[in-house]
């Protein structure tokens, strides 16, 4: 039966010569895998495979029945074409980073309008930002968490909860305002963070999000985000 939804690009991997199947977390029925076809291809109109890059935004007509895993696409479209996010390398390296992240706490379950809400306005942000997008990725983990279920209330049940699992995590002054501006300011609200302790809360998130949830596992993107942002 075909149905109308908005969906987030997550990604993809190859499938037979000329297909892929891809990942994408929609509107309407949650995480979902699709085969798209004949878009590795030099005959591939208008760069197709360009819309399942990390984080783009996708207008989607599907074949959806909810007894099967893969699906199939009858039409796609991005909703927002992208100016900044996929070229500018620190952004881009960001989008990895989320993308990996999603990938490993997002489930295939029914739809959450509130949680795609929140994700595609995060997104929009990440890509229109010019400024004050340095600590991006750590409010959005922590505003994340809360949509999962185990978001902290400030940032001393955050440190509660890590040393109650053995994690060591010590923060002075500034980390501890800067957890709570990021807990309680929305996105892109200026917060200073020193590049060091932009690192530890980093590591510290990161721990946070194994503790609560097995799927996490070892975060490949984590040191290049680490080297590039800081």
């Amino acid at each position: 039966m075909l149905q109308k939804t908005r969906g987030i690009a997550l990604s993809y991997i190859r499938y037979r010569e000329t297909s892929i199947i891809a990942r994408v977390y929609t509107e309407e029925f949650g995480l979902q895998s699709y085969i798209v076809n004949s878009v590795r291809t030099a005959r591939s109109k208008n760069n197709r495979i360009a819309l399942f890059q990390p984080l783009t935004l996708l207008d989607m007509v599907v074949y959806y029945k909810n007894d099967r895993d893969l699906h199939r696409m009858s039409e796609v479209k991005t909703s927002h074409p992208f100016q900044s996010l996929p070229f500018d390398v620190s952004k881009s390296t960001i989008a990895i980073f989320v993308t990996e992240m999603l990938n490993k706490v997002l489930k295939e379950e029914a739809g959450s309008p509130p949680l795609f809400r929140f994700l595609v306005d995060s997104v929009l942000f990440l890509e229109d930002a010019s400024i004050n997008y340095e600590n991006f990725h750590l409010a959005f983990l922590l505003k994340l968490s809360f949509f999962l279920g185990f978001g902290p209330e400030s940032s001393r049940e955050f440190e509660s909860q890590l040393r109650e699992n053995s994690y060591p995590f010590l923060p002075d002054d500034e980390m501890e305002t800067a957890l709570n501006a990021m807990l309680r300011q929305p996105l892109g609200s200026p917060i200073r963070l020193a590049r060091a302790s932009r690192n530890d809360i980093l590591d510290a998130l990161v721990a946070y999000y194994q503790i609560h949830l097995d799927s996490i596992g070892e975060v490949k993107s984590l040191p290049v985000l680490r080297e590039v942002l800081g």
